[in-house]
Order: structure tokens, then C-alpha cells, then sequence
């Protein structure tokens, strides 16, 4: 069984992106990121800052607009035409969740899709399920980073994404069947979960819910992706049993340290990929 380092990959990916903005800089080319946040949601308070903090590590230019709680829905849209518009902004990222009265999707659909860093706009979510090249939501992205990093095949093999979200789960899906692995979506409606999950020569749990992939439902060798983030009391938790599950995995991500990283890294793969493209352009 090996835990896989999700940190140190990412300090290698952000190593490597650190040379390639000084490289686009001695050129003239300068990424720079904005990010929009409405309300002060606790937890997206923290994600904002660690992505200001990588920003800076490598020399990308970062701005934020804290947008009140009760901001409108034409305000919000608004101000990402704003960033839109500003050729100097190479990517624009809309940090959810946002207040319920707002309209998330649509705010995504007026995201330029050059712009758009998360991978979010129906524009980049229809090319990835083409396969075409473009921005790929940030965490499955990670998780694709793993695999190559591993040398973990991934065609012909049968995956099991738990979770159907935009953010993770649809986006996953569609990754892996872009590299020919067997892919099934499981969520809460899915009838016997234990007896696909048993099947499944890779697992990635994305729901939301502390512990809730046990040994019972993994197969010897099984890879185990975690992405579940949950806060308590007691400290951050996944969405499996890391102590019982990794017995049976033949790679498991530990949370925190795992996809984590990961996603930040990728984050600014895609600022960086940006600033590149608009440049051509």
C-alpha cells in the first residue's frame, strides 16, 4: 500500500509553474488572477486565502473583489463582464458557495470561457466531454495528475466515482472515460452502492459524508481517491475510513494532504495556461 503525497506533487507542479511565470514575464506576458467573493461563507474565507497565498508564491498577480451578502444577481454579473472586459485579468474565478437568491449557473455562463480557470462554463464543461482541450475543473484535474504521477493505469480499469456534482463528480467522470477507464456514477438514489464500490479497481469518494467508504466496500488492490473535506470538531476528515480502507488499497489519498494540494495546484496551471493562450491570441 503506498499513501499518496499529494503535497510534495504540488510543490513540484507549483516549482515548475513559478519558472514558467518568470518566463512569461521576461517576455512581457503577466498572469494575473481575480477572484470574486460574495457574502463571508467561513470556509471560503480560508479556500480564498490559500489561492492569494499561492498566487503570490509564484508570482502572479492577484486581485479580490468582496462582494455584501445581499449583492444582486445583476451586480454580480456586472462586475464579472468587468473582469471580462480587462485584458490585463488572464483568469476569473467565482468562489462558491454563493448566497442562495443568486443564480450560480448563470453567473458561470457569463464567465468568459478563456477565462474561466475553474472550468465551470458550460462552454468548457461540453468540450471536456468532447475531449478537446480546455480548462478542467481543478480537483479532477488533480486527481488526473495523480494518476500520471503514480504510473496508475487508468484504461480498461473499472472506476466507481461516488458523487455526481458539477464541481467533482460529473467532471471526474468524464476525465476518466476520456483515458477509457469503465466509469460508474454512484449518488444517494443508487441502489446497492457496496456491491459496485466492491467491483471497482479505483474508488473516488466525493460526497460529503465523514467515513463513509469502510473496508467492506473496497476490494483488495483497490485505489482509493478521497476528496471529502469534512470539518469537526475533532479535526478534517474524509469521506473514508483511511485507517480501516488502507489495509486493502493499493494507493490511498489521505485527507488532509491528498487531492487537497492538488487542486490549488491546478488552479494555477490553468491561470498560467490563460495568460499563454490570451497572449497567442
Amino acid at each position: 500500500m503506498e499513501i499518496i503525497d499529494g503535497k510534495t506533487l504540488a510543490k513540484n507542479i507549483r516549482e515548475n509553474l513559478k519558472s514558467e511565470v518568470e518566463e512569461l514575464k521576461s517576455k512581457g506576458i503577466n498572469p494575473k488572477f481575480a477572484v470574486i467573493l460574495v457574502g463571508n461563507d467561513k470556509a471560503s474565507l480560508t479556500y480564498v486565502k490559500s489561492k492569494n497565498k499561492a498566487c503570490q508564491e509564484l508570482g502572479i498577480e492577484y486581485e479580490e473583489i468582496i462582494l455584501e451578502g445581499n449583492t444582486t444577481m445583476q451586480e454580480l454579473l456586472e462586475i464579472i463582464e468587468s473582469l471580462n472586459e480587462r485584458t490585463e485579468i488572464s483568469g476569473i474565478l467565482l468562489q462558491s458557495p454563493i448566497p442562495k437568491h443568486l443564480d450560480i449557473n448563470e453567473a458561470f455562463r457569463k464567465i468568459s470561457p478563456s477565462k474561466d480557470v475553474d472550468g465551470f462554463n458550460p462552454y468548457n464543461v461540453g468540450k471536456l466531454c468532447l475531449n478537446q482541450d480546455t480548462f478542467v475543473s481543478c480537483t479532477p484535474y488533480g486527481i488526473m495528475k495523480i494518476f500520471d504521477a503514480y504510473n496508475i493505469p487508468i484504461e480498461g480499469k473499472n472506476a466507481v466515482v461516488i458523487g455526481r456534482s458539477n464541481i467533482v463528480g460529473k467532471p471526474m467522470a468524464l476525465s476518466l472515460l476520456n483515458k477509457n477507464a469503465t466509469v460508474t456514477i454512484c449518488h444517494s438514489k443508487t441502489e446497492d452502492l457496496k456491491e459496485i464500490t466492491q467491483k471497482a479497481d479505483i474508488i473516488i469518494a466525493a460526497i460529503g459524508k465523514k467515513h463513509f467508504v469502510t473496508k467492506e466496500m473496497v476490494k483488495e488492490g483497490a485505489v482509493i481517491i478521497d476528496v471529502g473535506i469534512n470539518r469537526t470538531d475533532e479535526g478534517i476528515f474524509g469521506d473514508v475510513d483511511f485507517e480501516g480502507v488502507k489495509e486493502k488499497a493499493s494507493y490511498i489519498t489521505p485527507v488532509p494532504g491528498g487531492v487537497g494540494p492538488m487542486t490549488v495546484a491546478m488552479l494555477m496551471t490553468n491561470i498560467v495556461k490563460a495568460a499563454k493562450q490570451s497572449n497567442q491570441k
